[in-house]
This record gives structure tokens, sequence and C-alpha cells, in this order.
């Protein structure tokens, strides 16, 4: 299992009249733990486009339990439980507080893409090389 944080202030323009974070930003929340994940094996989106692959947002459900606010510094954990096979990933994710309350979950999967063709395309060897030693068990 793969597990990243990353942590996000809540800026003024993130929040509505009331000062909760808008539920429309919690999807930028989660992209931003995804690239962050990705960056911290090696990659970035830009290195996984020049290898000829797109990484494209298929499915997504996300849960609110608590609201964020305004200034809360956020800690949203990415977690892979199960070594990306074929041509999906499936990124698990969950969204705290400071005092470590658990304000949200998301669930978002990607398919890669050939970039050329837009037809689906296989987890690439580099990154399955680098996510491999996550999920060997002794």
């Amino acid at each position: 299992m793969y597990t990243s944080s990353t942590n996000i202030r809540v800026h003024y323009a993130l929040t509505d009249q009331m000062g909760v974070v808008y539920h429309g930003n919690y999807a930028q929340f989660y992209e931003i733990g995804r690239t962050e994940a990705l960056r911290q094996i090696g990659f970035t989106y830009k290195s996984i486009e020049a290898m000829g692959v797109m990484l494209i947002v298929t499915d997504m459900h996300i849960r609110f339990l608590r609201p964020a606010k305004y200034d809360d510094l956020l800690t949203v954990t990415i977690t892979l439980k199960e070594l990306p096979a074929h041509h999906k990933i499936i990124f698990d994710g969950a969204i705290y507080n400071e005092q470590k309350e658990l304000l949200n979950t998301g669930v978002v999967t990607l398919y890669f893409m050939n970039a050329q063709t837009m037809s689906r395309a296989e987890l690439p060897k580099e990154i399955r090389e680098k996510l491999q030693p996550y999920f060997e068990t002794t």
C-alpha cells in the first residue's frame, strides 16, 4: 500500500459567504493530493505525458462529513490500496483538519490513456517499478 500526505491552507477564495470551503473545491484538493503523491515517487504529470500517456479522471466519489473553513490547514492523504493493474489507477483520499478530524473522503479513478489515440494504455513500466516495493509483502 502506498500513502502520501500533502498540506493545503484554505485561502479566502476557496470559501463561500459563510467562510466554509465551497464543495466544488474538494475535487481540486484531491487533484493536488494525487499530483503530490506522484511527485513523491518521482513523477509529475508533465513527465508522465512525456511518456506519451495521459491520466484521465473517469470516476469520482466524494463524501462530505464536516466542513473545512477559512484558514484551516488541511491534510490531504492519498492511498493506493492496490498496485495499479492494466489501464486503471484508483486513489483513495481523506481530508483532515489540524485537529485530525476527518472532514471528507473521496475515491477517484483515472485511466492511463495513449496521448495520441486517446485509447486505454497500460500502466507505464517506470511507474510500476517505483510503486512495486510498496505492495510487496514480507
